[in-house]
């Protein structure tokens, strides 16, 4: 993985259709080296399973995964993403600018 380049992100899925959540587990099972962690909530009331995927990975990764859901018939997700890159981060402690605020402190 290009850990230079990767940035957090949260793929929400809400999955309609029940008979694409084993697609959508081979899905996740394909990305599984990016993803940080997983949660599924089976909404019984609207018959409908929501899961938030927590990833870290190149942006490409991301949008393709995210796209690769939304393709699935049945099947709605949105990617959102961290502000900045993980390697600007690490520029930013390296140049002693993270953390700093505008009054000193």
């Amino acid at each position: 993985m290009d850990k230079e380049n990767s940035r957090i992100a949260v793929i929400g899925i809400i999955i309609e259709n029940r008979e694409m959540a084993g697609r959508v587990n081979e899905l996740l099972h394909q990305y599984s080296e990016f993803i940080i962690g997983r949660m599924g909530i089976p909404y019984e009331k609207k018959q409908v399973n929501i899961i938030s995927v927590v990833l870290d990975a190149p942006s490409d990764v991301i949008s393709a995964l995210a796209g690769k859901m939304g393709r699935l018939p049945g099947v709605s997700s949105k990617a959102i993403y961290s502000r900045e890159s993980s390697s600007e981060k690490t520029r930013g402690k390296e140049k002693g600018t993270e953390g700093d605020s505008q009054d000193g402190k």
